[in-house]
């Protein structure tokens, strides 16, 4: 294995290689442009001017930009969106970076198949507004999809407020175009409903956050919409409480379309922002939702049954499809409203559903015994959390805390059988993390799958697992 260049600087004969194989238009290189490739939405994680950008349309323009990084040895950051929260997409020293906004067609929508080709700049709310006019919809349903990429969700397996009753965005691959480190394009995975034909390469792309190729389309899968849902909330004097009703449900076979957690301090937090009322007394809320169609009445009396044995001290069902929004929409708040107590450092682990609550208490132990501000906002019905740190970046010792407590959390949640993160990925943020959540042999396998794929690290480099010592 060779690393990159990281210190190459771009000189003019790469430069004109660049711009004869994609056009003047393709390459930026003005640094007051240049700072809006710069990173994503990670807060506290390093970033750096990348030397160029380079915006593609076609999948030729990135078999060329490859074909050159790769002989002269130059790093390569792929992006979308830029909405991530691990610091994924961040350009790094000495590289260029290969947003694929530009690649924003929709190629096929089949409605026989229930399948769409899509290029990776597509937005999953234009992928979700382009399947509606078939009577179809795309389910993978991430807090960003007004804005965030197909290519992006992709890379990083997003999951969302639906995943809990519909999975997460593997689970609607079927297939993918993807560009190597060395320009070489291939096709992974199929059209159809089933393919046991080899091994499925295709998922090895799927969550790898840009560091084994470039995807540039991608087939996906397309289901009916769901009738629509209702909603209800339910206030708890513990988190403990709220665990248990979230346990029972699970374990009577329901699920639920959509449930969220949200602690104290996020419930307040919500209530200052948006005077939801949820009241000050609420130590946690769940919110829950059904789009069972005629069975959805039965199935929230039947949540909201387990939800009072568990000892909720209110249940409100709401009456109409206005009042569910505003339901929801108190959780999409969550973010926003925290925002305004600081900065937001936005953690994510994964637990067993059985030990929910006593992740949530240890994140409320290690926010008092640090002296910082924590919210807990989650996907109940998954185990999957989002403890959000509050962050002066202004403040060393404020970031260095933040820090403990991430690697806290982490400690915590893998004890606990859990994972480091559940859908924001690994990045910069949680690099240094991944290799307490795998033993030496997986991380071996992991990194000669990325050696076979990519021998001199050029793409994305310093994210995930880094190169051998």
């Amino acid at each position: 294995m060779t690393a990159p260049r990281s210190t190459l600087v771009l000189d003019s004969p790469i430069m004109d290689e660049l711009t004869r194989a994609l056009g003047n238009g393709a390459v930026v290189t003005d640094p007051d442009v240049l700072a809006g490739y710069r990173r994503d939405a990670a807060a506290l994680c390093e970033s750096t001017l990348p030397l160029a950008a380079v915006l593609p349309t076609t999948e030729s323009d990135v078999r060329a930009m490859m074909k050159i990084a790769s002989a002269h040895r130059i790093p390569v950051v792929p992006q979308g969106a830029l909405t991530g929260l691990a610091g994924a997409a961040n350009a790094s020293a000495g590289a260029l970076v290969l947003n694929t906004r530009r690649m924003n067609k929709i190629i096929e929508l089949d409605p026989v198949d229930r399948i769409a080709v899509v290029q990776p700049g597509v937005t999953n709310k234009e992928l979700k507004d382009a399947a509606r006019q078939h009577g179809l919809t795309y389910l993978p349903d991430p807090s960003s999809w007004e804005t965030s990429t197909i290519g992006g969700n992709i890379a990083t397996n997003a999951g969302g407020l639906c995943c809990v009753k519909y999975g997460v965005t593997a689970r609607f691959v079927r297939g993918l175009r993807v560009v190597l480190a060395d320009g070489r394009a291939t096709f992974l995975g199929r059209r159809t409903v089933k393919g046991v034909a080899g091994l499925s390469l295709a998922e090895l792309f799927v969550g790898s956050e840009g560091t084994l190729g470039i995807i540039t389309e991608a087939t996906v899968g397309l289901d009916f919409p769901a009738a629509t849902p209702l909603t209800m909330a339910a206030t708890f004097p513990s988190t403990a409480a709220a665990g248990e009703a979230v346990a029972r449900i699970r374990a009577a076979g329901i699920t639920p379309s959509l449930f969220e957690l949200l602690d104290r301090t996020t419930v307040a937090a919500i209530d200052a922002y948006a005077r939801m009322d949820f009241g000050t007394d609420a130590a946690a809320v769940l919110i829950a939702q059904s789009d069972a169609g005629p069975a959805a009445v039965r199935e929230l009396e039947e949540i909201a049954a387990h939800c009072t044995e568990s000892g909720a001290v209110d249940v409100a069902v709401a009456e109409d499809e206005i009042e569910s929004e505003q339901l929801v929409q108190a959780r999409r708040l969550a973010y926003p409203a925290l925002e305004r107590l600081g900065s937001p450092l936005v953690d994510d682990v994964s637990v067993p559903i059985s030990h929910l609550a006593s992740m949530i208490d240890e994140v409320g132990r290690i926010a008092e015994r640090l002296g910082l501000v924590i919210g807990v906002v989650g996907h109940a019905g998954d185990g999957n959390i989002h403890p959000t740190v509050i962050v002066d970046p202004a403040d060393p010792a404020s970031s260095a805390d933040a820090g403990q407590a991430f690697d806290e959390i982490a400690a915590f949640a893998l004890a606990l059988g859990g994972t480091i993160t559940g859908e924001h990925g690994v990045g910069l943020l949680k690099r240094d993390l991944l290799e307490s959540e795998l033993d030496s042999v997986a991380a071996e396998l992991q990194r000669g799958i990325k050696e076979l794929l990519d021998p001199h690290y050029l793409l994305n480099p310093g994210k995930m697992l880094t190169a051998r010592s």
